[in-house]
């Protein structure tokens, strides 16, 4: 399977999202199509062995849209200025437009020349030419409704198409009549309807597109965030590029007030950088030799040369910016079934339109009357709104996620975030910060406590567990010489083993010495360790214990307040360790958390969430994206609290860039209000249509109130203005 994401041109409702997705999926080879509105992409995950770009463009294509190559989203540009041009220009044609035709209406002075009633000739042919004006700065409205139709798929063009059409060609015939000599006729035109219904409906979407370009500001802040020059150090010397030219492994100078240009690790010098836009931390990092540096940190006091690891789509800025994007592609429940009924919302319109047509004229009311009726009815009906209402509250959200250190993959967890009612922590690298720090080492040979530790050390530089870390930072501090290590292997939940040298060297918990029947006699020691809350390490070199090691782990600084944050959300807190007993039971309890499950294995954890889904519970993990991914994936969601540098591998539904825990609590408040948002926004949606298209059909025809076409695009251009602007309202 493949994925591609493609920018899509044509799109302008729900409809027309909804079609295209639809026409996707019935395609051989393509597995799964989500057409986003909002962002006018297309993500398309098929069978390669079937299908490429240029077979699925045609399908595209075929569909009625256009396909403008694969999504670049380092480049999403706002409205250009010449559509900005053109919208002021046809405001002030409207204005003249709607003065000659209506301004007698509220008696404003006519001109003489084009006065309905002394020169019906020159009036008619003066909006007849504003008109075509209009039709041709309408002509992508039109295009798109006749081929929406044409592939039966019709949408919010489609009804427009219709009703201006119809409008113009009743006012074409009346304009002959008035060429002809019949002054009455002049009262029989709607160009002016024509013209205006168009001209709010770009105007609509001009300004649907200025907010759709505020959804995305997350996204593009994190664009921007990278320099477009850097320092490259060639042979010694100083070298300014631009960032295509740098090459992974290109050694880069960063100086104060510089920013970091690509990911990388530092070779040489100290600084302190600010990563907020990744971690959510305002407060600078201090970052030395061999720590990783991520593009867009800011340098505030230090010089510093850094390798070149990730560069241009590897960074982990790109990394972020493309999960966004995908996030806000998926479709979370209440989308789809919004989208499900927009599907039907066209036709049903249509029907409504044709039949209050034909009832109009049985009721021997005038044919203009019954026209006006039609048109007006599939203006008012346009599903806008209701295309809007979801997915710009999820972009939106999904930025203000991103801004906030919360990396949200599937749109979905947005939805149920807030129902989730519990969750299941790991502890190491989770609830403590997985620092570990060499407590206390017991000795049980002639071999000295220094070379145990490098030993251990060099067996422990292999593994990614976070007690590995423990050795890694000391032996960094002592500048301790690593020895080389053969054949290492890892047992999860239990330890490591590998050859140095002539020597076999097992290193890990109690459960190690059984799996390898080496016999224990040291429980004592082990006791004593894991009562002040070590996690134990037994070394074993040659099947013989030589030393048991107790590492020790910091809490998280905000972690107890979170939990009690979580206790007063009405969740129940799980503590889910494959830790000593004791070791979990201190932390657990300092912290409040309800239930304490220690000595369980990778495997286990996995069957324990699914245990806790069976029970009815609708289950959070949280875990470190490493030993716990089987658990993580088993959850409803799961959620890794690591450094944003491995983003792009992790497995998890959520990512906490900032290593903070209170950002569970952030998520929880961003589902609620999201949710919250998205119900307000369809309410009022289906508010405005199922009140305005009984108006439209003439429902208070018998109290002299009657809705003509222009006041239709009108009150559209506002109904989706009020689902916009409610939907901004989650920015802050």
């Amino acid at each position: 399977m493949k994925k591609i994401i493609l920018s899509i041109d044509g799109m302008t409702c729900s409809a027309c999202s909804n079609g295209l997705e639809k026409y996707l999926n019935k395609q051989n080879g393509i597995l799964d199509a989500s057409v986003n509105l909002v962002m006018a992409n297309a993500t398309v995950n098929y069978d390669e062995n079937i299908l490429d770009q240029q077979k699925i463009e045609k399908y595209i294509k075929q569909a009625g849209f256009k396909s403008l190559g694969v999504f670049q989203e380092i480049h999403m540009e706002k409205k250009n200025r010449a559509e900005k041009i053109k919208l002021i220009v046809f405001s002030v044609l409207a204005i003249f437009l709607m003065y000659v035709s209506m301004g007698h209406m509220i008696h404003l002075p006519s001109i003489p020349l084009l006065d309905a009633h002394a020169n019906p000739i020159a009036y008619t042919v003066c909006l007849f030419i504003l008109t075509i004006a209009f039709l041709w700065y309408g002509w992508d409205i039109l295009k798109n409704g006749y081929k929406n139709l044409i592939h039966k798929m019709p949408n919010m063009d489609t009804l427009v198409s219709i009703g201006v059409i119809s409008s113009f060609f009743y006012s074409l015939y009346g304009m002959f009549q008035v060429l002809q000599g019949n002054q009455h006729a002049v009262m029989n035109l709607y160009f002016e309807s024509t013209a205006i219904v168009i001209y709010f409906v770009k105007l609509g979407r001009y300004l649907d597109s200025i907010s759709k370009d505020r959804t995305k500001d997350a996204v593009q802040k994190l664009v921007k965030i990278t320099p477009n020059k850097a320092i490259l150090l060639v042979d010694g010397e100083e070298k300014q590029v631009t960032l295509d030219e740098i090459k992974n492994g290109n050694v880069i100078l960063a100086k104060p007030g510089d920013k970091i240009a690509v990911d990388g690790e530092i070779l040489e010098g100290k600084a302190h950088l600010d990563e907020a836009f990744i971690t959510g931390e305002s407060k600078p990092a201090i970052k030395t030799v061999g720590d990783k540096v991520i593009a867009g940190s800011f340098n505030y006091d230090g010089f510093i040369q850094y390798r070149a690891e990730k560069i241009g789509k590897e960074s982990t800025v790109s990394g972020i910016v493309r999960l966004v994007i995908e996030a806000s592609n998926t479709k979370v429940p209440i989308a789809k079934l919004a989208d499900k009924i927009s599907g039907y919302f066209v036709p049903i319109v249509i029907v409504l339109a044709i039949l209050t047509f034909f009832a109009y004229l049985l009721g021997e009311f005038p044919v203009k009357d019954a026209l006006r009726t039609f048109v007006t009815i599939l203006v008012v009906a346009c599903p806008c709104s209701l295309g809007l209402a979801t997915p710009l509250a999820i972009v939106i959200s999904e930025g203000v996620c991103a801004s906030n250190g919360i990396l949200v993959k599937k749109s979905e967890v947005l939805e149920n975030a807030s129902k989730m009612n519990t969750i299941v922590f790991d502890k190491t690298g989770t609830l403590t910060y997985g620092e570990l720090k060499i407590d206390t080492v017991y000795l049980y040979g002639n071999i000295s406590k220094e070379k145990i530790i490098q030993i251990v050390g060099s067996l422990e530089s292999q593994s990614s567990h976070p007690i590995a870390k423990a050795f890694t930072k000391y032996s960094k501090e002592t500048k301790m010489e690593l020895l080389p290590v053969n054949d290492f292997q890892n047992f999860a939940g239990y330890g490591i083993q590998g050859n140095i040298g002539q020597d076999h060297v097992l290193v890990g918990n109690h459960k190690l010495l059984k799996k390898f029947k080496i016999t224990n006699d040291h429980a004592k020691d082990e006791e004593a360790l894991t009562s002040r809350g070590n996690s134990i390490l037994y070394v074993v070199i040659n099947g013989e214990v030589v030393a048991l090691i107790g590492v020790n782990d910091i809490i998280r600084e905000n972690a107890k307040e979170v939990i009690q944050g979580l206790h007063q959300e009405k969740l129940q807190a799980i503590m889910l360790t494959g830790d000593q007993q004791k070791t979990a039971e201190k932390i657990g309890k300092e912290l409040g958390i309800d239930t304490i499950i220690s000595n369980v294995l990778p495997a286990q954890k996995a069957s324990f969430i699914q245990q806790l889904k069976a029970e009815g519970k609708r289950v959070i993990m949280c875990g470190d994206g490493i030993n716990d991914s089987p658990a993580i994936t088993n959850a409803d969601i799961g959620i890794s609290v690591k450094s944003g540098t491995d983003i792009a591998m992790d497995s998890a539904d959520v990512i906490l860039t900032s290593n903070d825990l209170e950002s569970l609590l952030k998520l929880r408040k961003i589902s609620e209000k999201t949710i919250r948002n998205i119900k307000q926004n369809l309410f009022w949606a289906f508010f405005y249509n199922s009140i305005m298209i009984p108006i439209a059909m003439g429902i208070f025809h018998p109290f002299g109130f009657v809705m003509n076409p222009m006041i239709a695009s009108l009150a559209m251009v506002l109904s989706s203005l009020t689902v916009v602007l409610n939907a901004l309202r989650l920015k802050q």
